[in-house]
């Protein structure tokens, strides 16, 4: 059996090129602290120094037969400091596409709620310019909260007048959107939930 450690880097990268395994081996038990050490310098993170070794020396392997290395430490400490360079770009890349994303939502958030605020306030105005019975049916159903029976006592009405006024107010409500196009605009559910 040879001795791999008794050989010079360029014997070393010459069996490499001819799929030595056992030359990888050697090459990677000689370099790999110092490479760490070089990624760690740069990076001062354990996990991604670690991770950018692996791939240097697996890179260095899959590429075997199409680089040149004259110098292997220099070599193995460029592809160890372009890796580092590769994975900052990413991780770069990766924060801002993350912030962008966040003040997406957030600027989303926020046009939803004008919208709402935009159409409660349009809403109210709509139920402002209904019939007294009318509206007062449907702010105590609405906004208080008040079941049929108890707004027909409250205004001194049969509970089926009060579901009369309710069903009036809802149809004047819906008609007033349908015809400035807010059906098409809102979904469904948000109607729906302002509406029942």
């Amino acid at each position: 059996m040879l001795n791999y450690s008794l050989y010079t880097d360029q014997e070393l990268t010459s069996l490499l090129k001819g799929d030595d395994h056992a030359a990888f081996t050697e090459i990677y038990k000689r370099y790999w602290k110092k490479m760490l050490l070089i990624a760690w310098n740069h990076s001062n993170d354990n996990i991604a120094s670690k991770d950018i070794v692996h791939e240097v020396f697996i890179s260095l392997w899959e590429r075997r037969n199409v680089v040149e290395v004259l110098n292997l430490p220099a070599f193995l400490a460029t592809s160890v400091k372009f890796s580092i360079y590769k994975y900052y770009q990413r991780e770069t890349h990766r924060t801002e596409l993350a912030r962008k994303n966040y003040e997406f939502n957030e600027l989303t958030r926020d046009e939803e709620k004008l919208d709402a605020l935009f159409l409660q306030e349009y809403i109210n105005g709509i139920v402002e310019e209904m019939p007294e019975r009318c509206r007062l049916v449907f702010r105590y159903s609405r906004e208080i909260g008040m079941k049929n029976n108890e707004i027909a006592v409250k205004i001194n009405v049969t509970e089926k007048a009060v579901e009369a006024n309710l069903t009036r107010a809802l149809k004047i409500i819906r008609a007033e959107l349908k015809n400035y196009g807010w059906t098409i605009l809102l979904p469904l559910y948000v109607i729906y939930a302002l509406l029942k």
